[in-house]
């Protein structure tokens, strides 16, 4: 049986809906805002989290939410639902993925209720077993300064991390990172074109990183006539993150997919999400799990998807607690461990 076919057909009733933001200051002085909204019937709710990267998509939001959601569906018949729904009532969103992320944060709050009424979990309903999740730090390395990377490994010596080279990497910046031995995922960020974080291939910065960290995964190169060699010498290490959004972006690579970075709110339905992962499953495409600077329950989502179906992947789902703009005098290590009686889409953590 599908994955998706597992939970379809499960009931969940709605009374009522709320939806809470936070703001957050992150690493390199920015503040992040995320939404939560809560499905609630009696004594029961699910959650899901919005993360949205434009502040103002969230204070775009009526409140109390322009929604009513009440009544009683099945997982699959409340993705309808929310099909026929416009989730940005009062203005377009700044950049059309985030229809996706909204949409995810609302499937995700339905299936954690309908899991929470059913008094069942995910990985139960999909007869998976829960796996202690390997996890690596997203860190900044600005203008090549590696502080950052170094303190969180006087903290945390056993720490993977996922940095982001850029132009600003000189090589003593190279040489640092590659003593610390601690570097498993490289994010060329070659896929944002419209954003700051975009970068252009560079074949300089490009043959750096795979020379200085042979047994890195790769991920998100841009792809031209300058590099294309580089890439093709490599592309066992090569990862995909930002392309995908289903199914079909993990056909269209430019290289046959090796891995893919699953980060749920990319997908927007549930039925994407699992597609996707029994594809990667039935081809051989390594998994390992993204996050999105989570405020809430968004990141223990990803944490426990990544138990069940990538635990072993260099899952970019630390706890919370990396992500402050400082390093905290303890940090949680990884393997994280798996909740002992899971309901819903819970997830331990210690923060």
């Amino acid at each position: 049986m599908a994955l998706y076919d597992r939970i379809a057909d499960l009931p969940l009733a709605i009374e009522t809906d709320e939806r809470t933001s936070r703001r957050r200051e992150i690493p390199g002085g920015s503040t992040r805002v995320t939404s939560t909204f809560v499905l609630l019937a009696d004594d029961a709710f699910g959650a899901g989290e919005d993360v949205t990267y434009e502040a103002v998509d969230h204070e775009a939001m009526p409140d109390p939410p322009a929604f009513d959601f009440a009544g009683e569906y099945t997982v699959e018949e409340f993705s309808r639902r929310l099909e026929e729904t416009d989730l940005f009532p009062t203005k377009p969103p700044e950049r059309d993925v985030f229809r996706n992320y909204r949409r995810w944060a609302l499937e995700s709050a339905a299936l954690d209720l309908a899991l929470t009424q059913n008094d069942t979990d995910l990985a139960s309903v999909l007869d998976r077993d829960l796996s202690p999740v390997r996890f690596v730090a997203s860190d900044r390395v600005p203008d090549g300064d590696p502080t950052r990377v170094t303190d969180v490994l006087a903290v945390n010596p056993d720490c993977e991390f996922k940095l982001d080279p850029s132009e600003d990497w000189t090589e003593e910046t190279f040489a640092t990172l590659a003593a610390t031995d601690a570097v498993s995922v490289l994010d060329l960020k070659g896929h944002y074109d419209d954003l700051e974080v975009g970068q252009q291939p560079s074949r300089e910065l490009y043959r750096a990183v795979f020379e200085t960290f042979p047994d890195a995964v790769v991920e998100d190169p841009a792809v031209d006539d300058g590099v294309r060699d580089l890439l093709e010498a490599n592309r066992d290490r090569l990862s995909w993150d930002a392309p995908i959004t289903g199914v079909e972006d993990v056909r269209d690579r430019p290289f046959s997919a090796q891995w893919c970075n699953i980060k749920p709110s990319r997908f927007g339905t549930i039925r994407s999400l699992f597609e996707t992962i029994e594809y990667c499953e039935r081809h051989d495409v390594r998994m390992y799990g993204g996050g999105q600077f989570e405020l809430c329950v968004g990141r223990a989502h990803a944490q426990l998807l990544a138990s069940i179906f990538y635990p072993d992947g260099p899952n970019d789902v630390a706890p919370r607690s990396y992500n402050e703009p400082d390093v905290r005098t303890e940090l949680q290590t990884s393997p994280l461990e798996p909740p002992a009686d899971p309901l819903g889409l819970e997830w331990t953590r210690l923060e």
